[in-house]
């Protein structure tokens, strides 16, 4: 006789489920908005700024110049690039294993835009209680009304975030007059259409969405997370059993804390994954604290290890000064003041020397051996400079015709040079020269270039 088996089917992927969050106030919420102030004055107000007559802020990719307001980048600093992304990787990890994920609680883009389209979403619908009644409720006018004005501004705002993201990268000003007589460019219009489109998908549809499953941050933290880093904890041996009366716990189990996460998740069942570290429970548990009399901190801001060892704010702070976060910050700083002198310490000539190999070698009057050189010349200051060339390294070797060229301000030329050298008493060969390109004017930036010299 064959037992009966009942098949189960266990679904491959979870179902999403609607998240509603509540408006929350208080001193993490102030800060976090602070952020998003902060952020987007920096974001929407950085192409419009000027500097020297043109855009301050500019990476011009078409021309292969960066402009960063006094500071013009070519192709040849992407140094400076690696050295960006170096610093950004190591602020991550030291911020991470600190006080873990600041930056998604505070200034990632999907926590700000997604902050900005749940304001607009409560002040059209609504908190909480009155959008889940109103998505509960048959379509009505009203119902859609409503509806087609938050997503008519969240369309708007997603749009001039495309359009603001595109003039860093073509002139705004330009950008706008073309978007006016509808003759916008097709690649300006593909990528700010692209981008609001990802700024409306993600902040008014996904949300939470983006922070669970498609951010890889999610994923990896864990491995910089340790017992003695910063992170959003419940206390349950104060707020345990939960519930009202003389022999509950401080946690009243209002469930506050699960209504205004924005991901969705219960912090009293530990730290999972899914947390952010925005700190909204924490502001919503003080306000409840604070109303039924009992101390704050339920839920706030601390250690495992300072959990369980009941430590001190001084001993957690010293606890958390562990060879990983000292390690982490000797090296960022390292790399920030490596970084900085070499910017401050920056030339602001660029040459690169190509000979001509179609002209190896040929002999000129005067017993006199020639060859053929380009020097690019590279001017990264913002006015236009005059600079003296000149050549060192043979017996009689001389630049043939005027040293002196002329290069345009934040601009590259292409300067042909005639190099002589005696062909009398140097032997036959390659030989090493050493070009040397001097601004004329106060600073004298100068720089030297080596090459070869062929005699046949």
């Amino acid at each position: 006789m064959k037992d009966d088996v009942t098949a189960v089917e266990i679904p491959l992927y979870e179902l999403r489920r609607a998240i509603y969050p509540r408006a929350v106030h208080g001193w993490f919420a102030a800060w976090r908005w602070t952020l998003v102030w902060a952020t987007q004055i920096v974001f929407y107000g950085g192409p419009w700024l000027q500097w020297n007559g043109r855009q301050a802020v500019l990476f011009d990719i078409a021309h292969r110049k960066f402009y960063i307001f006094g500071l013009v980048f070519w192709p040849q600093d992407i140094i400076y690039l690696t050295a960006l992304l170096i610093i950004s990787a190591l602020s991550l990890f030291l911020f991470t294993a600190m006080a873990g994920r600041l930056w998604c609680g505070y200034a990632c883009p999907q926590t700000v835009y997604t902050e900005i389209f749940l304001w607009v979403e409560r002040k059209i619908e609504g908190d909480r209680n009155a959008r889940m009644r109103l998505d509960s409720q048959p379509l009505t006018s009203n119902k859609f009304l409503l509806k087609a004005a938050k997503h008519g501004i969240w369309i708007a705002i997603a749009l001039w975030t495309g359009f603001t993201f595109v003039g860093y990268f073509t002139p705004i000003k330009e950008f706008l007059a073309s978007i006016v007589s509808f003759t916008p460019g097709p690649w300006e219009a593909f990528w700010a259409l692209f981008y609001g489109f990802a700024t409306y998908g993600n902040a008014g549809w996904m949300r939470e969405q983006v922070c669970k499953y498609m951010c890889p941050y999610a994923r990896f933290q864990s491995a910089m997370f340790d017992q003695d880093t910063m992170i959003i904890t419940y206390d349950r041996v104060r707020g345990e059993p939960r519930g009202k009366g003389a022999d509950k716990g401080d946690c009243v189990d209002c469930g506050i804390c699960v209504q205004v996460c924005p991901t969705g998740i219960d912090i009293r069942d530990g730290l999972q994954y899914e947390c952010i570290g925005c700190a909204a429970c924490i502001d919503g548990c003080d306000q409840v604290m604070d109303k039924v009399g009992s101390p704050r901190g339920l839920i706030r801001y601390s250690t495992t290890n300072a959990m369980h060892m009941k430590l001190s704010g001084r001993e957690t702070f010293r606890r958390m000064l562990r060879p990983r976060v000292l390690v982490y910050a000797s090296i960022l700083g390292g790399i920030v003041i490596a970084a900085a002198a070499s910017l401050y310490l920056r030339v602001p000539l660029k040459v690169d020397v190509i000979r001509d190999r179609a002209a190896i070698a040929r002999e000129v009057e005067g017993g006199l051996v020639e060859n053929l050189y380009r020097l690019q010349i590279m001017n990264t200051t913002e006015r236009a400079r005059a600079f003296v060339i000149e050549v060192t390294g043979l017996p009689g070797i001389h630049i043939a015709g005027e040293p002196i060229s002329g290069v345009p301000a934040a601009s590259s030329r292409m300067v042909p040079v005639k190099v002589h050298a005696l062909a009398y008493g140097t032997a036959p060969g390659s030989h090493p020269i050493e070009f040397h390109i001097r601004a004329l004017g106060p600073d004298g930036a100068e720089v030297r270039e080596s090459s070869v010299f062929i005699i046949r």
